[in-house]
C-alpha cells in the first residue's frame, strides 16, 4: 500500500514537472513567431557605427523582410529595408555570400 501512495506521488510529479517544462519551450517557440522590429528607423546616410547587419526574410514568423543592425556599443536597430543604402549594402552581402559558396 505504501509502494502505491508513494509510486503515485511520484507519478504526479512527473506529469506536473512534464506538462510545466513543455508549457515553457511552447511559450519560447510563440514568442520568436512574430516580427521584430516594431519601429523601423529611416536613416538618410548608412549607419557608422555598425558591426553587422541581421536580415529575416518574411515568413510564417513576420509579412515583413526585417532587418536589423546591431551597433559597436551592442545596441540594435531595425531598418527598412526599401531605404537605397540598406538595399545596396543587402544586395553586396548577399552577392559576397554567393561568390564564397561558388569558390
Amino acid at each position: 500500500m505504501k509502494f502505491a501512495v508513494t509510486f503515485l506521488a511520484t507519478l504526479a510529479i512527473l506529469l506536473l514537472y512534464t506538462s510545466v517544462t513543455e508549457g515553457m519551450s511552447l511559450e519560447k517557440s510563440v514568442s520568436e513567431l512574430r516580427c521584430q522590429c516594431i519601429n523601423l528607423g529611416r536613416p538618410a546616410k548608412p549607419i557608422k557605427d555598425m558591426k553587422s547587419l541581421e536580415l529575416i526574410p518574411s515568413g510564417p514568423h513576420c509579412k515583413n523582410t526585417e532587418v536589423i543592425i546591431t551597433l559597436k556599443s551592442g545596441a540594435r536597430v531595425c531598418v527598412d529595408p526599401s531605404i537605397p543604402w540598406v538595399e545596396k549594402l543587402i544586395k553586396n552581402i548577399l552577392e559576397k555570400q554567393k561568390n564564397e559558396e561558388a569558390v
